[in-house]
């Protein structure tokens, strides 16, 4: 079952929606249908088209190479920013997310695989990944993250961690 929350604060002006996304090859499409009404809602049309882009690659990637359901997270940051985040329950981050492999190079036109993240590390402004340890509930595995802002935001940033 897919879910949506939305979750307000009033010391803030910024929101933050969680959607629950099960282990199903459906899961990126239903992350960009409702990245895109979420970001609309808000006015933030801007950033929509990178950002759909972006989510989509988190989502893939999760659904891959974890064995389970994901949570896609989005949150805005202010200014027209925009951070998205993918929790899944693999541990294993992936480069250049795992801080020893620097920038992604170019792969190789054959490969079946391994673009997803090196346009996540090309188009988003900011981008990250830490794990996730075992807490009381159980929960482990990994959230990759990156953020994007309008258009005449800055050069992209990568910043891991």
């Amino acid at each position: 079952m897919v879910t949506v929350s939305p979750q307000k604060s009033d010391a803030s002006p910024s929101w933050v929606y969680a959607l629950q996304l099960p282990r199903d090859p459906l899961a990126p499409r239903v992350a960009r249908v409702t990245l895109r009404a979420v970001l609309g809602g808000h006015g933030m049309a801007d950033v929509a088209d990178a950002a759909e882009l972006l989510a989509s690659e988190l989502v893939t990637n999760a659904y891959r190479h974890s064995g389970g359901a994901a949570t896609l997270r989005l949150r805005a940051l202010g200014g027209g920013r925009l951070r998205i985040s993918v929790w899944d329950a693999d541990p294993h981050i992936p480069p250049p997310f795992d801080k020893r492999h620097g920038v992604l190079g170019p792969v190789p036109a054959e490969a079946d695989g391994g673009r997803g993240l090196f346009l996540v590390c090309h188009y988003a402004d900011a981008w990250g990944g830490h794990p996730l340890g075992d807490d009381l509930f159980g929960t482990s595995g990994k959230l990759l993250w990156c953020e994007v802002g309008p258009p005449t935001a800055a050069a992209p940033m990568c910043v891991s961690g």
